[in-house]
C-alpha cells in the first residue's frame, strides 16, 4: 500500500481509498472522529483481536488517514490532521466536472426553446 508521503497524488488516493475499502476500518475512522482511542477501544465495539485491529490500524496509517502516539505500552490512535484533504479535492474535481456539463446541457436546452 502506498505511503502517505508516497511521491504522487494518484499513489496518496489509492491508499486512501484502499484504507477505506474495508468496514471495520470504516468503523474505526468513524469512531476516531469522535477523538483519539486506544487499540482496545477501537477493537472492542468490532469483535476484533488485538492483532486484527493493529493490522487494520497500520493499513489506515498507511493510508494517511491516522496517527498513532505510544505512552508506555498504550498505542493511541487519532484521525490525521489532513486525512481527507485529498478525497475531497479528488470529489470537488468531479462535482465540478458534471456542474459544467450539466451547465452545458442547461444552454443547450435553452437554445433550442429559444429557436422553437
Amino acid at each position: 500500500m502506498p505511503s502517505p508521503h508516497a511521491s504522487s497524488p494518484t499513489e496518496r488516493l489509492d491508499g486512501l481509498f484502499a484504507a477505506l475499502a474495508d468496514g471495520n476500518r470504516r468503523a474505526m475512522v468513524d469512531q476516531l472522529a469522535r477523538g483519539p482511542a486506544s487499540v482496545s477501544d477501537l477493537a472492542r465495539p468490532l469483535s476484533l483481536r488485538l492483532p486484527s485491529a493493529l493490522k487494520h490500524l497500520a493499513v489506515l496509517e498507511a493510508g494517511g488517514l491516522v496517527e498513532s502516539d505510544k505512552a508506555g505500552r498504550v498505542r493511541t490512535y487519532r484521525i490525521a490532521p489532513e486525512a481527507f484533504n485529498g478525497l475531497e479535492a479528488w470529489v470537488a474535481e468531479r462535482k465540478a466536472m458534471w456542474h459544467r456539463q450539466f451547465d452545458a446541457l442547461d444552454a443547450l436546452l435553452a437554445e433550442q426553446d429559444n429557436k422553437a
